[in-house]
């Protein structure tokens, strides 16, 4: 999330405890051939509510038509995540395909719970596993070789337990650890140097299911600095374009506004992010891996304007393969709400969006 300041550290999964709600969408597991970002084999759904058809994922999780449904559920209060995760579906409507969530380190992952996530035959799922790597390191030494034992360890064990495709994340939102001292390790260089060499080691390991995703904060304040651009790892390494991006429901707070707004936040006289990612790099997906409505707590504003904005924004961004929601009660500094249930308006809307078509999207 756009949390400037916000360590990733502190990053563990959430979760929205909530009555049951009626029954998960059902998603159709027709097969299908596969699709790049500029252009689909099915035509995509729009706001009036037009159906897709035999939407599959393809060779890197691509959908041949509509849009990958996702959530990070229950951030920041270290419930299991699985159990939240579902809890989360409940509340929505709808099974959130992609289940979202964060590793540090040497954590042993994916662990059991998420596997069994991924494997559940009713409702199977995508891991989006976010890892910070150079955890207790810099991106110099994770570059340099010297954390290949870590890289190692995370190869052998996707090996030998996971064989189904997966998005793996590394570092996200790297802009907020940039350092500009070059003998920090930590530059924007460094942080692409970093992925490259996880990226290119893991291949060489035999871990040939992971779909890489670079994941930004897409932050006006960060999009002006002059080593922005230097954070990308390269095309031959990035297979999806990712973005961490909120907006308030609150009129008249820090970054107001729907859906298009988060998607095009740009430094002043420069290129919002939307543009940036297909313009600049033609071809690749973009994922909104993390994305919300908030407000501040104890003021609460109905988000339905936020939610509704979403599918006539879809309509317009083909480039935009998987929207991930990150639901919180409590941000990391406990005052913001992200939930999509803290009104009962807000729920309306949101299980309204989620009940839309273009999210049927079956895992192949």
């Amino acid at each position: 999330m756009n949390r400037s300041t916000l360590r990733k550290t502190v990053l563990t999964l959430t979760a929205l405890a909530t009555a049951l709600g009626p029954a998960m969408v059902a998603v159709p597991a027709q097969a299908s051939s596969g699709a790049t970002a500029s252009g689909t084999t099915a035509s995509r759904a729009t706001a009036s509510g037009a159906t897709t058809k035999n939407c599959v994922t393809g060779a890197k999780l691509v959908p041949t038509c509509g849009v990958l449904w996702g959530a990070a559920a229950g951030g920041f209060t270290g419930k299991p995540r699985d159990l939240e995760h579902r809890n989360w579906e409940k509340t929505s409507g709808r099974t959130a395909t992609i289940f979202h969530t964060y590793h540090k380190g040497d954590e042993k992952f994916p662990t059991d719970a998420e596997i069994a996530m991924a494997r559940d035959k009713a409702n199977p799922r995508v891991l989006l596993l976010n890892w910070r790597v150079e955890y207790g390191s810099t991106w110099a030494a994770v570059a340099a070789g010297k954390q290949d034992k870590r890289i190692d360890a995370f190869a052998e064990r996707v090996k030998t337990k996971f064989p189904e495709k997966f998005f793996l994340v590394l570092n996200h939102e790297p802009e907020d650890d940039v350092r500009t001292d070059a003998k920090s390790g930590m530059t924007a260089k460094d942080f692409a140097a970093s992925y490259r060499h996880v990226i290119q080691r893991l291949r060489g390991k035999g871990v040939n299911n992971a779909v890489s995703v670079v994941a930004y904060m897409g932050n006006e304040k960060w999009m002006a600095r002059d080593w922005w651009k230097d954070l990308y790892p390269g095309d031959d390494v990035v297979d999806w374009i990712g973005l961490d991006s909120y907006v308030s429901a609150e009129k008249n707070y820090y970054h107001a506004g729907v859906f298009k707004d988060l998607l095009d936040r740009k430094a002043k006289g420069g290129t919002g992010f939307y543009d940036w990612a297909t313009k600049t790099h033609p071809g690749k997906p973009v994922m909104v891996a993390e994305w919300g409505a908030y407000h501040r707590i104890g003021k609460v504003a109905d988000k339905s304007a936020q939610f509704n904005s979403v599918l006539p924004e879809l309509a317009k961004r083909p480039a935009v393969k998987a929207i991930v929601y990150f639901n919180t009660k409590k941000d990391a500094f406990g005052d913001r709400d992200i939930s999509i249930d803290s009104s009962p308006s807000s729920l309306a809307s949101f299980r309204k969006l989620a009940a839309n078509p273009i999210f049927n999207v079956a895992v192949r």
